[in-house]
């Protein structure tokens, strides 16, 4: 199937996708702990004679059971060796079901281990694993690709590149959000939608996790930022468990039928179902009349991070990218690049994020080092330092491709000119993944003499670009600012530019500061040169955003223009009197994490749990325990304290799972560093034990390792037994070791009733201790339905739960 193939089966019906196959295949006898795989090989009729039926009932689309056929799932299994075959076979089936009635997608799934920087797992190894399975899918014969319930917006990205740098086959991908429209990983749908279509999706949506009626709100808000079609694969509703310990879906066919007008009617035009459902959900669907969605554009200019979407228009405020990350004339960040030490480049971009910068340029430029390999080492740790969109600024095709591949959003290029190498090379690479770009007005003849001359480059280099698929939206013109001091009219030929671009349609930004360069007195040059160019139409500038007299500038020039919004933002900052303010939208940095350049040692190690800073948290360790501090001290005054703030950053929705990790992780290494340091009578032997599994047949630990860091690092014994842990082994080793909890973690809902089972193993064998439940399919509800002594939602809540349990039980 072409991709134009794929667009023109939506052209006049809604395209229907199948329903569950796990859920359907347990019903049918799969047991739970076994690989899908191999015992649908075994068991093929089961899966054919399935997969016939949603056609018959109205599906287009199956997709081959191919959902966890990869390198690391398969390994797990010890079926690695014959993974070639197993998809030929599965693909296969699929091909017999579907015969000449229906198309048959590849699946692709999540691999379940974490990714750099918060994992061990590199970018590029992750896209080599979904390239070997994309490979053999589209050597078996399938005719277009989906990814589905991702929870990673980066492990998403991984498999979209590995699709196109496979084949030109069709994608649709959709990830799986949270009640708060969030994926685990804290990226909300409209960013997904931005970056996935930017990168080259042919569809998205969302599938699993929630039944029609929530799915809607999520679907809504991709439509207001993509012009993509629009997936909705919801579940039958929440599970439930009946009188037999079997779980069931709350909804019916009919029900689940009537609901999916609310999808349709949010945007979505590619229907299905997930979890609970089954072919007669489908048949069911097939009533829903025809809506033919109304043409939309999407004009806005937008940047995004993995966290957070950054929509600007030529009448919105004033925007800034912070400059400071750049270590031209900086000895003291060039000493820290050459050590390999990000700890300065962090602190930077959260001093500028604090201060309102909306965007972070990121130069790493500089002689002594490997600029690829410490630009990606930037990108890596700002992501997860700041939720500011980055602009990389490098010359060198080979680092902006090297950052573009490895940052989890859509970027800024900084910059492409009518220079040949940057032509040639960058254009495309911004192309492939999907990021804007600064447009500088330069040729290989070099800074052009005269105002034509610039017009001139501006409209060749974007005859260009347009030609090559981008829009004028991708676009941002750099007035190209040089110095008055050798050029008295330079002030007032950017002037022209401005005013110029404004006019055809083209968002402006200028390098501020080099208007004043050589003459003194330069702040007031430059703030007077700022309230011209904005009056000009200036869209954002890249200057150091804690410089106090731009910001009262910015603020007041904007109010009285009367660009969007700039009316409330001034007042607001006038009447706050502080003399700070946020340049444009909104600066999120936790309390805490922005300090003055000199800081005690208890500060800094305190800093380090905050901001997941494991490579320097021993040395810092250290350093307190020279100055007198301690071990036990440290431990309660300063570690404890700062991962009791991230569990609070946590639950407030300030961060998410990846930071979350990285200080537990930080956390660990404390602890361990300092472990051998600290009274036996207060060591981890006296604390309370915990035992720890996922349930039998469910091979998923990402939550459930997340929960037994942070219940280690405040002090539990944890004895973690792994994933796909069988009841009775679960029970003997809480009786063995008089734990005073036993806590259980489900992903699936196909594997949730294990812990049913385990509840009336340990009531059978007399255990004393507590239960406690949770995962992403996990509710209040079913613990209390199962008689679980407790149930949390994530990490930070297992461990206020933990420590209620052991306290009711004293």
């Amino acid at each position: 199937m072409t991709k134009s193939e794929f667009q023109k089966l939506l052209e006049d019906r809604y395209l229907f996708l199948d329903g569950a196959t796990g859920t359907c295949l347990q019903k049918a006898g799969m047991p739970t702990g076994v690989c899908p795989e191999k015992w649908i090989i075994e068991h093929s009729e089961i899966l054919i004679k399935l997969q016939k039926e949603y056609i018959a009932a109205g599906s287009r689309i199956v997709y081959a059971p191919t959902f966890t056929a990869n390198r690391i799932k398969l390994q797990e299994y010890g079926c690695y060796d014959k993974m070639e075959e197993m998809i030929q076979e599965l693909v296969g089936f699929s091909r017999e079901a579907a015969g000449d009635k229906a198309y048959v997608a590849g699946d692709i799934t999540m691999t379940g281990q974490q990714i750099e920087p918060i994992g061990i797992l590199p970018f590029e190894e992750l896209i080599d694993i979904y390239k070997e399975q994309i490979r053999y899918m589209v050597k078996s014969g399938v005719d277009l690709l989906v990814v589905e319930t991702m929870m990673s917006l980066q492990e998403t990205r991984a498999a979209l590149i590995a699709a196109s740098e496979t084949c030109d086959l069709p994608v649709m991908v959709t990830l799986t959000f949270e009640k708060d429209g969030k994926t685990l990983y804290g990226t909300n749908a409209e960013t997904a939608a931005v970056v996935l279509e930017k990168l080259g999706a042919d569809a998205i949506g969302t599938n699993c996790s929630t039944g029609p009626a929530e799915m809607a709100e999520v679907i809504k808000k991709m439509r207001e930022v993509t012009t993509l079609p629009l997936i909705g694969k919801p579940n039958a509703g929440l599970p439930l468990l009946d009188k037999n310990s079997k779980t069931y879906y709350e909804m019916d066919a009919d029900t689940f039928a009537k609901q999916m007008h609310l999808l349709t009617d949010a945007g979505a035009v590619i229907l299905g179902g997930c979890c609970g459902t089954d072919p007669d959900f489908i048949r069911k669907m097939n009533g829903i009349p025809w809506k033919r969605p109304e043409k939309r554009s999407v004009p806005e200019r937008i940047l995004t991070s993995e966290r957070k979407l950054l929509k600007f228009g030529l009448q919105d405020p004033f925007l800034i990218i912070g400059e400071r990350i750049n270590p031209t004339g900086k000895k003291e960040l060039q000493e820290s690049l050459r050590d390999g030490d990000m700890d300065l480049v962090i602190e930077m971009a959260e001093d500028q994020e604090a201060a309102g910068a909306s965007i972070l340029d990121i130069n790493m430029g500089m002689g002594g080092i490997d600029e690829k390999e410490v630009m990606v080492s930037a990108v890596k740790e700002l992501s997860m330092a700041t939720k500011l969109p980055l602009c990389i600024d490098t010359s060198h095709p080979e680092v902006m491709e090297a950052a573009l591949r490895i940052y989890p959003g859509r970027a800024l290029v900084n910059s492409i000119s009518l220079e040949k190498n940057k032509l040639e090379k960058i254009l495309p690479i911004a192309k492939k993944y999907g990021a804007m770009f600064i447009l500088l007005p330069v040729s290989d003849q070099g800074i052009p003499q005269n105002i034509e001359e610039k017009k001139s480059n501006i409209q060749r280099l974007l005859d260009i670009a347009l030609k090559e698929g981008f829009r004028k939206e991708d676009i941002i013109v750099d007035g190209l600012v040089t110095t008055v001091a050798a050029n008295p009219d330079a002030a007032l030929e950017t002037l022209d530019t401005i005013r110029y671009c404004h006019k055809e349609g083209l968002a402006t930004v200028c390098g501020l500061s080099n208007i004043s360069f050589g003459l003194p007195e330069r702040k007031y040059l430059n703030s007077t040169f700022l309230t011209m160019a904005l009056f000009a139409g200036l869209t954002m500038a890249i200057a150091n955003p804690n410089q106090e007299l731009l910001r009262h500038i910015a603020f007041s020039a904007d109010f009285l223009l009367t660009r969007n919004g700039s009316s409330d933002r001034f007042l607001e900052h006038a009447l706050s009197g502080s003399g700070q303010g946020k340049i444009a939208g909104e600066s999120q940095t936790p309390k805490g994490l922005i300090q003055n350049a000199v800081c005690t040692d208890e500060e800094t190690a305190y800093q380090d749990i905050l901001r997941g800073n494991r490579k320097n948290i021993s040395n810092h360790i250290e350093e307190c325990l020279k100055n007198g501090k301690s071990a036990q001290e440290i431990l309660d005054k300063i570690l404890m304290p700062a991962i009791d703030e991230v569990g609070s950053l946590y639950e407030q929705g300030t961060y998410f799972l990846p930071q979350l990790i990285a200080s537990a992780e930080t956390m660990k290494r404390a602890v361990e560093k300092l472990k051998p340091l600290l009274r036996s009578s207060t060591g981890q032997k006296n604390m309370p034990v915990i035992v720890v599994a996922t349930v039998k047949g469910d091979v998923h630990d990402i939550g459930k390792n997340l929960v037994v860091m942070m219940l280690k690092n405040h002090g539990f014994h944890v004895i973690d037994l792994g994933k796909d842990v069988p009841s009775e082994t679960i029970v003997q080793a809480a009786m063995k070791e008089n734990a005073s909890i036993i806590g259980l973690s489900a992903l699936m809902t196909t594997t949730m009733q294990e812990m049913k089972t385990v509840i009336r193993l340990a009531k059978d064998k007399n255990y004393q201790g507590r239960i406690m439940i949770g995962g992403a399919v996990v509710t209040q509800q079913y613990a209390d339905e199962i008689g679980a002594d407790g149930f949390s939602a994530d990490a930070a809540a297992a461990v206020k739960l933990a420590e209620k349990l052991c306290a009711d039980r004293t």
